[in-house]
């Protein structure tokens, strides 16, 4: 990969991270102090340059001060002083548990948000490590959260890596005010009214934030929601899955929600409602932001693995409305989705192609979900009224428009670019939302033309597909269809394949030990992918994350929407056992599958899988 010659760049293109390069700009002082858990890449893909650039377009002076090292004598989070607003603090793009840990609580060796991947960047939970420090030396400073792992930790959470139930984060960090979900509004709108002379302690009802108050706060006779108590959720773990019931229900709600109280000790923990989803207006404006989309100069050309994989990649909306009962995005993010504009997107294409480094690929046209661009439900009255937290399951919403036209009418203008070679589509697809037959002609006949064309077109050698599971059971607690869709869709792209010459595979992607998955299910999994003739390689053990339907019931046992209990795999003997499947072929693992189905008294899927009673090679 061609390296960028930064010496040909000025330092002034980025936001200042050194004192150095805040006098090089003439200031002697800066508004905001950004700190993140991740490297500094100014990329509409990385949250510390979105906020930092969205408070720059409004007048203010931000550095930002990426990795700071926690452990030494803490001079970088000195340098800059205080700022006449803020300080912000972000974990960075993932939680740092997630970031740090693998699903058998192994230490992870890289990090892919940081210069060369090297692991031991960032403490874990940064927001608390971060937020202790700053208090401690500027005690009067405001401090505000944001970033997933604030994000996804606001209420009540069950952490996985330390095994128990932990109170909102803000409980733990010292920060004033936590700014949750995408941060741009939010952010702004605290720092115009710090700005004006108002006491970061007032904003109580600032929309999509949370704030730590007094007990005796907690409203009567209103029309707030109160959930369980933290202490009571820790005496009694199915009130904790009652809780994010709730929790669920308002963040996917279309204008924002009903207020969240939850006591913790003796204060009370305010979730302000989120704000709507942007406006096309609004995204657009946060994606056209004079992002160099390079990382900082100060990593010297150094590899930053999760830049390189989005580098010459576009994003064309946020949100996701399928409500996978083990992803986080709807609770980040919200369920109705935000589209940018065609010319937003164009414009961000013409910026890629005149990268040094850009050969002519872009190697993701895509979104959370790659075919939900500008979809939404026709009646927006009836979306009002819902609570449904997926548009999708158990069925396709009647009232969701599923028209993949504008999502075409995007490729087509993009690929008419002189300087693209190809665009290809690495997100998830939808195969379920494509394949919807919603009655009317034109529509359908747009998804049948998008499924063509994606095979056709943006698939570089395998199009990655995420059935998750085999077993109805197992699909239904996760929110996901029927696996025979799955067959569906895999004799339509065979039928492409025929039909254009092709020779392109399905790369499906399965989870084990997801809630409600017995071991006997992953057999069955094997079996099945075996009539497929798909050897695995995208799978992964259930890990569970905070504010999950998944991490909820694993936690609980109970299903939070049903009541009714589910089993889990817990021990790390059974998440094993129904791994192995995954890798029915290597001989290696038979022996074990072939003793664990004479133990389920289940042989004639030993037959099945053509598992010979054989001696183990190692």
């Amino acid at each position: 990969m061609q390296q960028i010659d930064y010496n040909r760049l000025s330092p002034e293109l980025w936001l200042p991270t050194s004192v150095k390069e805040m006098k090089a700009r003439g200031w002697d002082y800066v508004d905001v102090v950004l700190f993140s858990g991740d490297a500094y890449v100014d990329h509409p893909s990385f949250g510390a340059a979105v906020i930092g650039r969205t408070l720059e377009a409004a007048g203010y002076r931000v550095a930002i001060v990426p990795q700071p090292n926690w452990r030494d004598d803490l001079r970088d989070f000195r340098k800059f002083g205080q700022p006449r607003l803020f300080f912000g603090i972000s974990a960075g793009a993932m939680d740092s548990m997630v970031n740090h840990y693998t699903a058998n609580r192994r230490l992870r060796s890289d990090d892919a948000y940081t210069p060369g991947g090297r692991h031991g960047m960032r403490p874990d939970y940064p927001t608390i490590v971060y937020s202790r420090i700053l208090r401690e030396m500027f005690p009067d400073t405001p401090i505000v959260a944001g970033g997933i792992e604030a994000s996804l930790r606001r209420v009540s959470h069950y952490d996985y890596w330390e095994d128990r139930l932990r109170p909102s984060i803000i409980t733990d960090a010292p920060v004033d005010i936590i700014s949750y979900g995408m941060g741009e509004k939010t952010t702004l709108e605290i720092a115009r009214r710090l700005d004006a002379g108002e006491k970061v302690s007032d904003f109580t009802d600032l929309r999509q934030t949370v704030v730590l108050l007094d007990k005796d706060s907690l409203p009567e006779n209103s029309g707030d929601i109160i959930l369980h108590s933290y202490e009571n959720c820790l005496k009694t773990p199915r009130l904790q899955s009652e809780n994010f019931r709730h929790v669920e229900e308002q963040s996917n709600c279309l204008d924002g929600g009903r207020t969240l109280w939850q006591l913790s000790g003796n204060k009370a923990v305010k979730v302000n409602p989120m704000y709507p989803a942007m406006t096309q207006g609004e995204i657009d404006a946060s994606f056209d932001l004079p992002y160099t989309r390079l990382p900082h100069p100060r990593y010297k050309g150094k590899q930053i693995p999760a830049y390189d994989m989005i580098r010459h990649s576009i994003n064309l909306h946020r949100g996701c409305f399928g409500g996978c009962a083990f992803c986080t995005i709807s609770a980040h993010q919200g369920k109705f989705i935000a589209s940018r504009s065609k010319e937003s997107v164009m414009r961000e294409a013409r910026q890629v192609v005149r990268m040094p480094d850009f050969k002519g690929y872009i190697s993701d046209l895509g979104g959370p979900s790659a075919n939900m661009y500008a979809m939404a439900g026709r009646n927006r009255k009836a979306c009002a009224a819902c609570r449904r937290p997926s548009c999708l399951h158990p069925q396709v919403c009647p009232n969701l428009n599923t028209d993949h036209r504008p999502l075409l009418d995007i490729y087509h203008a993009v690929d008419a670019l002189p300087e693209i070679k190809k665009s290809f589509i690495g997100s998830g697809v939808r195969y379920d939302l494509a394949m919807h037959r919603s009655g009317d002609k034109d529509i359908d006949r747009a998804s049948s033309a998008y499924i063509d064309e994606l095979i056709r077109s943006h698939v570089s050698g395998r199009l990655k597909v995420a059935p998750e599971h085999t077993a109805d059971e197992v699909l239904d607690v996760m929110r996901k269809p029927s696996f025979s869709l799955f067959h569906d869709f895999k004799k339509l792209v065979d039928c492409i394949h025929i039909r254009h010459g092709l020779r392109k595979q399905l790369s499906p992607y399965f989870i084990s030990s997801h809630p409600g998955c017995h071991e006997i299910d992953m057999a069955e999994l094997a079996v099945e992918t075996k009539k497929l003739n798909f050897h695995l390689e995208q799978v992964q053990d259930f890990t569970p994350t905070p504010m999950t339907v998944a991490t909820e019931i694993y936690y609980s046992g109970y299903h939070p929407y049903t009541g009714q209990k589910v089993y889990c795999a817990r021990s790390r003997e059974e998440k094993l056992a129904q791994r192995r499947y995954f890798f029915w072929y290597d001989r290696n693992q038979q022996a074990d599958i072939r003793r664990s189905l004479l133990r389920l008294h289940r042989p004639d899927l030993i037959e099945k899988l053509g598992i010979r009673n054989q001696p183990v090679r190692r």
